[in-house]
């Protein structure tokens, strides 16, 4: 299928031949049949795509201090390759559409194959040929409905959900500062429901087209005796309330709202304005209310709503950002709104580049700029070739999933040069990402479907690098398949998982030859592999601390249905870790967490009991300091006494001479754990890891939830 990207590193548009998206769990596949550019949002996203390094920097000063913060924890290479990774990806246009759904996901209700729908979200309603698009941030259109007007579905949501805030009642009155797409579209609903407006904007063709379809008055900014004017509009009251729908980096905006709004009114903040007004002599004076609204309404930006489909019960949150966009296409199906005059232009998907230059260059006057789609065309959701077909080799490799981590850590370490190891294969959500890293990367084409990459004899090795939810069902698969597997941590995100993971792999006949292998690489870490040969056999005390720092219970790694939470996530690294060093499987685990009101568990102290006798205690904390180092580690056996610091130095203490050393940069194993791996695949031998280790450390990790829950010490024994 084809996209519409934009280069970070240059600013260039084109129209790729990418894979069609992964249809997932809560999903609706969709073939678009038109979808809108935002001329304000990616307009902006182009110009500063545009721009020289310097004019990138000076635009995104917060970025610039997060470049300079990794410079000094992960050292020139791995900034490096993170900031090119970011300018050199194609970056997906567009979010919002219409078109035909192709598929719904067997866990979504309401919609079938063949129904029309308007779609909203970044990242989703992309102007591509084939969008996956959450269920909650997909409409059900009815068959008559004009696909060209549904097409404006986020943005009149947003719109919508600024009236909303707003809280208007027939026969007062709005001023509406900025006249754009948004601002035309908040006049068309506050006129349908009753209410008295006015406009502004800095643009007289803006404020003329306005005058025309949607407002009872309008004004350039720079009229003479503008606030007069408004005051007379009111009837000397001032206006009941101002929706700022302008995108500025003045406070004028801000200030001026304060200046027309009548005492006790209210101001909402749609556009991308400066908050920073004056307190006198409006806002304190006439004790005005500033409310700030939230894109397209209740559940923007939530997890549960958007990615897992649960919604808020209607009598609670009357209006979500679903229930904005079914409204708002109400509103069109009935005609109480008619918005035919927006679109100003159309373009082919083919021709899309021509209509950013005009954007953005401004070469004509523009209000809203559709992309149709030839839907007459069959269907492309095979994969995409991306490099020259190579031949099968000892080492056939293919990843699912290739996001930051792969691209930082994973891919830059296989040995591309060796003649007997291939790049077949790559698939990811979006089709954009397997772009690009078929590209940088040399793979032979990217996958849309999984079964393209296990039914593929000449794949042998599959990298799984998903998010956790979907790392069991991935080994699984792969295993059945006869692959090698390298999985990124965890394995899996329940007990019940891992039992079907054992009795797979242990069920092949191959099993002693086959290659599964978690992520676990700070047991090849220079440090840990020095410290570990001088060791001797017998028991070892050791202590883990973590200084992880806080994560958003928001973000996904702390949901437990996609995550898993910190413990299951992130914790079995350090578990393993000590069961490297001791040489022993963990046996006992008890646990105990700082209570923290949202119940992360990500303040905890592990204490954990190896068969061989040996004892350690993690300590992983998420309320330190940020500038203390990540990780410390320190290990006792008789006399010797070994200390790792974040993994740059280390100290041997103990059986002669004081041992010091120390890195250039951070080494925690990724280069050499890769390395091993792959050469082990081509040459043959046991696991990397053993088996028993990867499955005691994952079962380790659940003991620590239960014992958290029962305040009880955990056996680990299966």
């Amino acid at each position: 299928m084809r996209q519409l990207t934009l280069k970070l590193k240059n600013g260039e548009i084109r129209v790729l031949e990418v894979p069609a998206p992964v249809l997932g769990p809560g999903m609706v596949l969709v073939r678009n049949h038109y979808s809108l550019i935002s001329a304000g949002t990616e307009a902006s996203s182009a110009t500063a795509a545009r721009k020289s390094l310097v004019g990138k920097a000076k635009e995104r000063p917060q970025q610039v201090k997060q470049v300079i913060d990794a410079f000094k924890e992960h050292g020139p290479i791995q900034t490096y390759r993170a900031v090119m990774k970011r300018l050199d990806s194609y970056s997906p246009l567009g979010y919002s559409s219409a078109g035909e759904v192709i598929e719904a996901a067997p866990d979504v209700r309401g919609f079938a194959a063949g129904d029309l729908v308007a779609c909203g979200g970044a990242g989703y309603a992309s102007h591509a040929e084939i969008i996956a698009v959450p269920s909650n941030l997909c409409v059900k259109l009815p068959n008559s409905a004009d696909l060209r007007r549904a097409a404006y579905n986020t943005v009149g949501a947003i719109a919508l959900q600024g009236v909303r805030q707003a809280d208007l009642r027939i026969g007062e009155t709005c001023a509406v500062i900025g006249l754009g797409l948004i601002g035309q579209l908040t006049c068309l609903m506050l006129q349908a429901s009753g209410v008295a407006v006015c406009g502004v904007d800095v643009d007289p063709v803006a404020v003329e087209t306005a005058r025309k379809h949607c407002v009872d008055c309008a004004w350039t900014r720079s009229d003479a005796g503008i606030t007069e004017q408004i005051k007379t509009f009111t009837g000397r009251l001032g206006v009941d309330a101002v929706i700022i729908t302008a995108g500025t980096s003045s406070l004028d905006p801000i200030n001026f709202a304060g200046q027309i709004a009548r005492k006790k009114g209210r101001v909402v903040v749609v556009g991308n304005v400066p908050t920073g007004f004056d307190r006198e002599p409006h806002y304190y004076r006439k004790e005005l209310e500033l409310r700030m609204s939230c894109s397209y309404g209740p559940g923007r930006y939530d997890l549960d709503y958007e990615q897992k489909g649960i919604d808020y019960p209607a009598a609670y949150v009357r209006w979500t950002e679903k229930r904005n966009m079914q409204a708002f296409q109400e509103l069109l199906h009935t005609g109480r709104i008619s918005i035919d005059y927006l679109t100003t232009q159309e373009f082919s998907l083919a021709d899309a580049p021509k209509a950013y230059d005009m954007i953005v260059n401004r070469s004509e006057p523009f209000l809203g700029v559709l992309l149709k789609y030839d839907v007459d065309k069959p269907l492309q959701q095979a994969r995409v070739e991306a490099n020259r077909p190579k031949p099968a080799g000892k080492v056939g490799i293919a990843f699912i999933g290739a996001g930051s981590y792969a691209q930082g850590h994973l891919l830059p370490n296989i040995p591309h040069q060796d003649d007997d190891v291939f790049c077949k294969a790559v698939m990811t959500n979006s089709g954009t990402t397997s772009r690009r890293v078929a590209e940088r990367y040399g793979f032979e084409f990217c996958a849309s479907d999984v079964r393209d990459i296990l039914e593929n004899a000449d794949i042998n090795t599959v990298f799984i690098v998903t998010r956790h939810d979907s790392h069991a069902e991935y080994v699984l698969r792969s295993l059945q398949a006869g692959k090698h597997v390298f999985v990124e941590k965890p394995i899996c995100l329940t007990i019940e998982e891992l039992k079907k993971i054992e009795d797979t792999y242990y069920g092949q006949h191959e099993a002693e030859t086959r290659q599964l292998m978690v992520g676990f690489n700070r047991r090849f870490a220079p440090h840990a592999v020095a410290l570990k040969q001088r060791l001797a056999e017998g028991p070892v005390s050791m202590i883990y601390r973590v200084n992880a720092g806080a994560v958003p219970a928001d973000t996904w790694i702390q949901d437990p249905a996609i995550g898993g939470g910190r413990i299951i996530g992130e914790v079995c690294h350090f578990i393993d870790f000590l069961t490297f060093m001791c040489d022993s499987l963990p046996v006992r685990v008890y646990a105990s967490a700082l209570p923290d009101p949202e119940h992360l568990n990500d303040t905890v102290a592990i204490n954990l009991e190896f068969a061989n006798g040996s004892v350690g205690t993690v300590c992983y904390f998420a309320n330190g300091a940020k500038r203390l180092p990540k990780e410390y580690v320190e290990v006792y056996q008789s006399g010797l006494t070994g200390i790792i610091r974040d993994f740059k130095e280390l100290e041997i203490f103990g059986q002669g001479r004081l041992l010091r050393k120390k890195l250039l940069r951070q080494n925690k194993g990724q280069a050499c754990m890769v390395k091993t791996f792959v050469d082990r695949v081509k040459n043959g031998g046991s696991s990397l890891i053993r088996t028993d280790e990867i499955f005691a450390v994952t079962r380790a990790t659940f003991c620590v939830m239960e014992s958290l829950q029962n305040r009880q010490a955990v056996s680990i024994l299966a």
